[in-house]
């Protein structure tokens, strides 16, 4: 994991104490809330619905048991005891007092840990696959990358004003579990014919009112020239972008204005006019890998006889190895992804208690790395098979070993309208009631792979076009509706889901995911996913039994 240096450190310092400041003269009266609102969002803090919500920052959802434990600590000091992770991998505070705020940030830096560029027109954390230097199926680990571009691009003086926010996302395996190809920039790392390594370069991807996956605009770009290449991206957005319009001010927008040849055109004479010296010196990326290097793996058998014997004997961890937990690149390891979406809970949500329960077993048996993933789970990539049965009892034993990883209740969920002063509806109560009609684990397993995303509002934070079911909450004169879309999906196979009727009251939303669940199940041929029924026969059958008693 990447150590913060001195200058880094000296740096977050700094600049709690300004906003220490800038808190003092709001609460003062000294400037006013419009003139605090660009001060405060640059430090992550936005006002909600109830209280002040703040975005503290997670880089490529990468954490250690330190860092987990004083998240866990400010939860319980300054919130209601939890905390919930985000599609972005950031952790969110939703019920800050605005006296309290400077001093959350004075704590986080005392781990190397900020709330920086988690808001406004700039360029966000950077997201990766957080099996990342775990699983045997990827190229190279793409964390040395995001912290690459994340020391590249913090507060960097010519895309800190960019005509609207500007999120990227970097897979390393042919499994994309980071979406890249709906994120502004998405990057894939690849090798050509030769072995040579570089990436895939996808720009123009994005959802809200306008989704889009973003095209290709470079096959193969040579690794060492990721950098310039950013920038010259970065510009061309910068210097062409909508900054009169903000709903059309995305790169999408840009991008499917110009068409992706033409954007792609500009970018490559930028970047051919700015030549080599702006890219990331070998030796500045030989000390960032350096930081990544392989853990010290213990030399084990690939088969655990410990780990073997409880799959045997309990039945519960058994289905909680089938869904949970995942092949790892070194023999006698597991990768174990720890499910935030219990029954009946708020997706995304860990206490202050659940919170410290990860960061021991982290510590004691994950080589003290964790992991946030964009789906808002978290992972211990790196835990022995001996160690498997001893961790599932203690996340059991902490409401944390829910077996339901990309099954049906493995819900993404925006905080909606319980939270955010932007949605139409709520999106939480959706979820819960959904997760409870799919509680049978034996069903859920019958069912298999089905992604199901909600979002409050048309800004889709819970990823709703992407969802093979996707949920959007509208309003319609004061009560809340809910229009469905099928066939999204932001995998490697990425696509937009579509409207399938008219919207739904809450009280039908579950019932409906019932019908189409049946549907898929007397529909599917020899194994196949939700999706792969769907796309083979079409909306059509769904539909059709959905909207069957609406005349």
């Amino acid at each position: 994991m990447y150590r913060y240096d001195t200058i880094d450190k000296e740096f977050l310092a700094d600049r709690a104490a300004e906003f220490r400041g800038q808190v003092t003269r709001r609460l003062t009266g000294e400037i006013t809330e419009d003139q605090f609102k660009p001060l405060r969002l640059m430090n992550g803090l936005y006002l909600q619905l109830h209280a002040y919500m703040l975005r503290i920052a997670i880089p490529y959802g990468s954490l250690n048991p330190t860092q987990l434990r004083k998240l866990a600590w400010i939860a319980r000091t300054y919130d209601k005891g939890y905390g919930h992770f985000t599609t972005r991998t950031n952790l969110q505070f939703h019920w800050i007092k605005l006296a309290d705020a400077p001093d959350i940030l004075d704590h986080l830096a005392s781990v190397d840990m900020h709330a920086i560029q988690t808001s406004g027109n700039c360029i966000r954390n950077t997201t990766a696959d957080p099996w990342a230097g775990a699983t045997p199926e990827e190229i190279d680990d793409p964390r040395v990358w995001s912290e690459a571009i994340r020391q590249w691009s913090s507060l960097h003086p010519e895309f800190s004003f960019l005509p609207r926010k500007f999120k990227i996302a970097i897979t390393a395996s042919a499994k994309d579990r980071t979406a890249a190809r709906v994120h502004d920039i998405g990057l894939a790392i690849k090798r050509n014919r030769q072995g040579a390594m570089g990436f895939e370069v996808m720009v123009g991807g994005g959802l809200g009112a306008t989704p889009y996956v973003g095209p290709t605009i470079r096959e193969f770009l040579p690794a060492a020239r990721l950098v310039s290449y950013l920038e010259a991206i970065l510009r061309v957005y910068n210097r062409l972008g909508r900054r009169d319009n903000r709903t059309k001010a995305r790169i999408k927008i840009l991008v499917a204005s110009l068409g992706a040849e033409e954007f792609g055109r500009q970018v490559e004479a930028e970047w051919e006019a700015m030549g080599p010296g702006s890219d990331l010196p070998d030796t500045e990326l030989a000390r960032i890998r350096a930081a990544f290097a392989p853990t010290a793996f213990e030399t084990l058998p690939a088969r655990s006889a410990a780990f073997e014997a409880a799959k045997g004997s309990d039945p519960a961890f058994a289905r909680f190895v089938r869904n949970n937990v995942k092949p790892h690149k070194i023999p006698g390891y597991g990768i174990v992804e720890v499910s935030l979406k219990a029954i009946g809970e708020t997706p995304g949500d860990a206490t202050a208690e659940q919170m410290e329960v990860i960061a021991d077993l982290g510590e004691r048996y994950g080589q003290d790395d964790i992991r946030v993933t964009h789906e808002q789970n978290l992972v211990l990539p790196h835990v022995k098979l001996d160690d498997l049965p001893t961790v599932h009892a203690a996340l059991a034993a902490a409401g944390l070993a829910t077996p339901n990883i990309n099954l049906i209740s493995d819900i993404i969920a925006c905080p909606g309208l319980d939270y955010c002063a932007l949605a139409n509806a709520r999106a939480i109560p959706v979820a819960q009631h959904i997760a409870e009609r799919f509680r049978d684990q034996d069903r859920a397993e019958l069912i298999g792979e089905l992604k199901i995303k909600i979002s409050g509002c048309i800004n889709a934070c819970g990823h709703h076009h992407v969802g093979h079911i996707g949920i959007l909450g509208v309003d319609k004169k004061g009560e809340e509706f809910y229009q469905l879309t099928l066939g999204g999906s932001g995998a490697e196979d990425a696509s937009v889901g579509k409207v399938l009727g008219p919207a739904l009251p809450a009280n039908r939303v579950a019932e409906a995911i019932d019908t189409m669940v049946e549907v898929y199940l007397a529909q599917r041929q020899d194994g196949e996913r939700f999706l792969d029924t769907l796309r083979r026969t079409g909306a059509a059958p769904f539909k059709e039994a959905v909207y069957a008693d609406v005349h």
